[in-house]
């Protein structure tokens, strides 16, 4: 069996590992930590388009595509592995069912960017907040990092206003509003959800578009 050199580097809060326009010869998971895919405008103007979690590969696209059009940042103090393309495509040539599990994460990639559209574009600054709290909680679950509906959180408010769409003041008022209903308090970085079935309810959640092994098995 080929083994996958993998380099790790540390990053802070804030700083840059991809930017759009590079031309990459690596690709990368988060090992511990959160990062953001983001765009910018000419104007500075910034969107967040997803969060990445532990385990996540967030740039398979740089393996067949030569320029990035997006950046990727720290989001909180995290740990990066880098592997180089030409390893990664050795793996991939022994072993089919990898590139089998990659495609199938670029796909569900393509979904999580397809429900923040939505949420984004339709749903009311309330209901995305607790819909990105949902989401989180349970692709943490996934990773044995959220239990009993409790994760670490480190986005700033102007980090969650620009996934939300929303300025920072209207993510504080947002956020105060989850706690005075007894939903979900976002303290000290860290999320806690009070009433999870209540929290999905407002959110209008359905995690299908998450393609959870439990989905596709049913």
């Amino acid at each position: 069996m080929l083994a996958l050199p993998v380099h790790v580097m540390s990053f802070e809060p804030g700083q840059d590992i991809v930017r759009e326009g590079d031309r990459p010869s690596q690709c990368f998971a988060v090992l511990e930590g959160f990062v953001a895919v983001y765009k910018t405008t000419q104007t500075g103007k910034r969107q967040v388009m997803a969060f990445h979690v532990p385990g996540d590969v967030p740039d398979l696209q740089s393996l067949h595509l030569k320029m990035l059009d997006n950046s990727i940042s720290a989001v909180g103090p995290c740990r990066i592995g880098f592997i180089q393309h030409d390893a990664m495509r050795q793996v991939l040539r022994f072993h089919p069912r990898l590139e089998a599990v990659l495609w199938r994460c670029t796909l569900i990639d393509a979904a999580l960017v397809r429900e923040w559209l939505l949420n984004v574009a339709r749903r009311e600054a309330y209901i995305r907040t607790a819909h990105l709290f949902c989401e989180l909680i349970t692709r943490l679950e996934q990773v044995g990092l959220a239990p009993d509906h409790t994760c670490a959180l480190p986005m700033t408010q102007p980090e969650l206003a620009d996934a939300l769409g929303i300025t920072s003041v209207h993510v504080n008022r947002t956020l105060r509003d989850l706690k005075a209903a007894e939903l979900a308090t976002l303290r000290s970085r860290r999320l806690t959800v009070h009433d999870w079935d209540g929290l999905v309810a407002v959110a209008e959640f359905d995690s299908t578009y998450l393609h959870l092994s439990s989905h596709d098995e049913s």
